[in-house]
């Protein structure tokens, strides 16, 4: 659902109550911003992707797939990373409060809210948004004035070529299952639980990882917390229980035996032989 405001700013609406929502659609409508609405978080990416709005407000509590979900879904795309996302939330617990922001959102703003404050939130984004791309259109702009080389043509737009937006896609969904991976690496989500998540199957999840990183879940897993282990043992002094519980092994002796079969060294070697892993 749009509401069209010639040459204004696009903000996408995430949130589905119709009637909160509508003060602040009305005052987003009046600052001038042109304004698409849309009412779970599935349909909140396909709309940013589609559109590329200017700025994003997204609830946290959202059906058929939440904020937090759908905001890394957004960061893991190439096409939507840039876009400033500002969660609408009843939520006041410090710590859903911090996976918001952690999530990748740039502001965080509770209900009951003043829709005028919203505006000026959105506004300054929007300040931001321009003052951020300036130097670099500025730098694009001196490179055409110097180059010797004859310009190239632009692309005509069309369809991607086949099977080309199912690899995208299947990128997008890996990074972002890779994130929340990342996050909880000391106990990771079984797949099912990834998937329900992620608002996918977990038949979608097992071929968006193999597509993308030619393993599965479980290799994905196993190769960040080796790698995350080996940068700790190289790069920092923790203890080896300390580094065990880190990458989330059950036992000191489990991990050394998959440290061993992944590196091909114990532990301890690997740290005293001084290896620097990026």
């Amino acid at each position: 659902m749009s509401y069209q405001q010639a040459g204004a700013p696009h903000v996408l609406l995430v949130d589905d109550s119709a009637d909160e929502i509508y003060p602040l659609l009305e005052a987003l409508r009046s600052h001038p911003c042109r304004v698409t609405v849309a009412f779970d978080g599935i349909q909140g990416y396909v709309d940013a992707v589609s559109l590329t709005p200017d700025v994003i407000l997204m609830d946290m509590c959202l059906p058929r797939r939440d904020g937090i979900t759908t905001i890394r879904m957004l960061k893991a795309n190439p096409a939507t990373e840039h876009i400033p996302v500002l969660f609408l939330t009843a939520a006041t617990a410090l710590d859903e409060r911090l996976e918001g922001l952690r999530s990748g959102a740039v502001d965080y703003i509770l209900k009951p809210f003043m829709p005028e404050e919203v505006v000026e939130r959105v506004r300054i984004q929007l300040s931001l948004a321009r003052d951020r791309s300036a130097p670099i259109a500025a730098s694009t702009h001196m490179a055409a004035l110097t180059t010797t080389e004859t310009p190239m043509p632009p692309v005509a737009p069309g369809f991607p070529k086949k099977g080309q937006g199912k690899r995208n896609s299947d990128q997008v969904l890996q990074r972002a299952a890779a994130h929340i991976i990342q996050e909880r690496l000391a106990d990771p989500p079984r797949v099912r639980d990834l998937a329900a998540m992620l608002a996918v199957s977990e038949r979608r999840i097992t071929a968006a990882f193999k597509s993308s990183v030619g393993m599965s879940v479980f290799e994905f897993i196993r190769r960040e917390r080796m790698c995350k282990a080996a940068r700790l043992l190289s790069q920092t002094d923790l203890s080896m229980l300390d580094i065990v519980a880190e990458v989330g092994y059950s036992s000191a002796a489990n991990f050394s035996t998959a440290f061993r079969q992944y590196w091909g060294r114990t532990p301890s070697a690997f740290r005293n032989n001084g290896v620097d892993i990026v």
